[in-house]
């Protein structure tokens, strides 16, 4: 029996930061001071407050130590550990009480507003040890539809519940289940989409790392549910603390006989095995996916057939993300109305978001649909750092849109972001300020759509190029008002016209952008100015003689010579010379250097 249990976040980010590290230096100086048997450090998944890694709670106490250092164990074990005294400057400062205590973590801004469902062992237990899993509730999902639920009441449970799809259409979950249960085979397969590739999402990362179990629980049950006795998870192989903990917790699993044959002594046979994904985008098609679990070119297919018809390996398959997954044990659980009274009314439940971009509180969230973008801005995420403005936030990745401040206060779900040329996506929210040039910002996705494109129709692997063409002229100051008009014919062109979602979605951070921002894409071209100062070849940097001093400091550090001026006079910029690089405006003292 331990007195006290010091929880390290071993989800990526905090890894990055050090935790590993920190772990070993706990066990060095409990063990040098006598306190091994005492104090157990237990390593779980993302905290979700990513921005203050490496992060350290030690527990009866509920002490949350934020961007804790190895130099600083050494303190937290003499002080708190071994004395009671708890280490007040490393403490997560909105966990101090103004009366010298320590506020809950569920009373902080960052964690008050949230509900975890998807997230709710992260963070908690050991995603390594299958008994603190069983020990939160689990596993007790599938004992109760394998031996209280016939199949189809399974499937009644998720339509009754309202789940949709969270990996970015929104499509019924039990809708899904039910028509893959109506087609009889001989073989049917069960498949998790953990191939995340959207630039600056890392949900189902974290769900894998932190609570793997509730996966493989979830896929069980819809073997359960739809009849089949096999199941895959693709997993990005860029992600190796998921998979280690996926290939521990199916093996800890197998032990105990909750995959396997005769589940709980049901006669219900269930396996799962994984297959790792190289980093194509593309794989996150449930077509594209499923063609490389079965070894071939990830590629999408024509639909019809749709998988619940003809998917994996030719039979009837049905394909949910790892959030999506996540949410079904509690649902079995604790029942469909329950589920369904958190949210809106087409959009149940609640959705976990990766917080990214300018914004302070970079992490994981989970609320309940409905939540307005402000409140998770400016609440949850802390706001704007430096003071700046909010202008766009975009969702959805590759294949969503932005949400402009003019609809900052609007309730998040899937029918109202669609409404405004967004869309949900599986959750990544990037948040960007006055600073952020919004064609730039269509330029970035639309790079990452051309590298990521299979290239199997003609839309995408042409469209997308010359789109990139168009738009990399408008921030050359190249592009005249018809470019602009070419853009948006070929927006609509790919979009109708390409074989899978990916490359119907394509467009979308474009025609978001010119729907919300047109006046800057005009002021590239009719004025070959940036409003932003983010485009390099429309910039000038120029230097207010009434401030600057002649120290030379900005001369000294230009690297292409561009900057003349005497000592104590004031200094000129030479516009053919300078290579717009912004290290004379770095290094000058009294703020003359500006761009414009």
């Amino acid at each position: 029996m331990y007195r006290s249990h010091i929880l390290v976040c071993g989800g990526t980010g905090c890894t990055s930061s050090g935790s590993p590290q920190i772990m070993d230096s706990l066990k060095h100086e409990l063990k040098r001071q006598g306190l091994e048997d005492e104090v157990a450090v237990v390593e779980t998944g993302c905290h979700g407050l990513c921005a203050l890694g490496p992060i350290m709670i030690v527990y009866p106490d509920a002490a949350f130590y934020s961007m804790v250092q190895p130099e600083d164990v050494a303190e937290i074990v003499s002080e708190h550990l071994l004395k009671g005294r708890v280490v007040t400057r490393l403490l997560y400062q909105e966990t101090v009480s103004p009366m010298g205590g320590i506020k809950a973590l569920s009373d902080t801004d960052f964690y008050k507003k949230q509900h975890r469902i998807a997230l709710r062992n992260c963070g908690v237990i050991d995603p390594e040890n299958i008994e603190e899993y069983i020990g939160t509730g689990g596993y007790q999902a599938l004992g109760k539809a394998l031996t209280e639920m016939t199949p189809d009441q399974v499937i009644q449970t998720l339509l009754d519940a309202g789940l949709r799809g969270r990996g970015g259409a929104g499509f019924p979950t039990g809708l899904k289940w039910k028509l893959c249960r109506q087609n009889d085979a001989d073989q049917k397969y069960v498949c998790c989409n953990a191939d995340e590739g959207d630039p600056g999402a890392f949900m189902d990362r974290s769900v894998l790392e932190g609570d793997p179990h509730a996966v493989l629980e979830a896929m069980a049950i819809a073997g359960y549910a739809i009849g089949a006795n096999q199941g895959y998870i693709y997993v990005r192989a860029e992600y190796p603390i998921a998979v280690d903990r996926l290939h521990i917790a199916i093996q800890q699993a197998r032990e105990m006989e909750l995959l396997g044959k005769n589940i709980f002594g049901t006669g219900f046979d269930f396996d799962i095995d994984l297959r790792l994904g190289a980093g194509a985008f593309v794989c996150g098609e449930e077509t594209a996916l499923m063609t490389s679990i079965e070894g071939k070119r990830g590629e999408p297919r024509p639909r019809p057939p749709f998988p619940a018809q003809k998917g994996l390996f030719g039979k009837p398959s049905i394909l949910n993300n790892v959030e999506t997954y996540a949410n079904i044990p509690q649902i079995i659980l604790n029942g469909p109305e329950w589920f369904a009274s958190m949210g809106t009314e087409k959009s149940k439940g609640t959705k976990v978001f990766a917080l990214g971009g300018k914004i302070n509180n970079t992490g994981l969230v989970e609320v309940p649909m409905g939540t307005t973008l402000r409140t998770v801005i400016d609440e949850i995420g802390g706001g704007i750092p430096n003071g700046k403005k909010f202008k766009a936030a975009q969702t959805g990745g590759p294949s969503g849109g932005c949400i402009p401040a003019e609809h900052f206060d609007i309730p998040i779900d899937y029918d109202n972001l669609i409404a405004i040329g967004s869309m949900m996506g599986s959750g990544g929210l990037i948040v960007m300020d006055e600073d952020d040039c919004m064609v730039d910002i269509a330029k970035f996705f639309l790079e990452f759509t051309v590298e990521e494109s299979c290239g199997k129709c003609t839309a995408c692997r042409i469209g997308t190029k010359r789109m990139l063409e168009i738009l990399t002229k408008i921030t050359k100051g190249q592009a005249d008002m018809a470019d602009l008009d070419k853009l948006e014919e070929l927006c609509y062109y790919v979009k109708n016209n390409s074989l899978c979602g990916l490359g119907q979605t394509a467009p979308n951070p474009v025609l978001s952008t010119l729907r919300y921002f047109r006046d800057e894409y005009e002021a590239h071209i009719k004025e070959k100015r940036c409003p932003a100062g983010v485009c390099k070849a429309l910039l000038s940097y120029n230097i207010d003689r009434d401030k600057c001093r002649g120290c030379t400091l900005c001369a000294r550090s230009c690297p292409a010579s561009a900057i003349i001026g005497s000592i104590k006079n004031p200094h000129v910029i030479d516009q053919n010379k300078c290579l717009k690089c912004g290290a004379c405006m770095e290094k000058c003292r009294f703020g003359a250097i500006f761009k414009k």
